[in-house]
């Protein structure tokens, strides 16, 4: 069973040695550059991804709009070791529900991750052409 529960005293040091594949690794900053982000930006919302009771992933999103007007996820990644098995769709899909029904959301990654690509276009994130730095921006639009 997937769950995702708030990083903590006692989850953090753990969360920080998540770590994607090496082709991965330059999708995304490390997982502690992310909860450092999220001690100073405190509309920010860091959760980890657990399967069971390990932790095998990690995701952030706002709280509030952005750009575009929607509300953004940062980061979303699974251990390179727990990849292949649905896990990413499964923790998206609960953080979607956290987010809450009926608000744009937008999404950003790199071009040439493929799995994320796939992922956010059979959740209904559309590609409007939006661009930021290297990332390319998807967005789901709301009511």
């Amino acid at each position: 069973m997937i769950s995702l529960r708030p990083i903590d005293a006692q989850n953090w040091y753990t969360c920080c040695h998540l770590a994607l594949s090496e082709q991965q690794q330059s999708y995304m900053e490390p997982n502690a550059i992310s909860l450092l982000q999220a001690m100073y930006e405190p509309t920010l919302r860091p959760r980890a991804i657990y399967e069971d009771e390990t932790m095998v992933g990690f995701l952030m999103y706002n709280t509030e709009p952005e750009e575009l007007d929607a509300w953004w996820i940062y980061r979303i990644m699974v251990d390179h070791a727990h990849q292949g098995k649905g896990i990413g769709r499964e923790a998206t899909e609960l953080m979607l529900e956290e987010i809450g029904e009926g608000k744009s959301i937008v999404v950003g990654y790199h071009p040439e991750n493929e799995a994320a690509h796939h992922l956010y276009e059979s959740l209904g994130f559309v590609d409007e052409g939006h661009r930021f730095g290297r990332e390319m921006a998807v967005i789901r639009r709301g009511e």
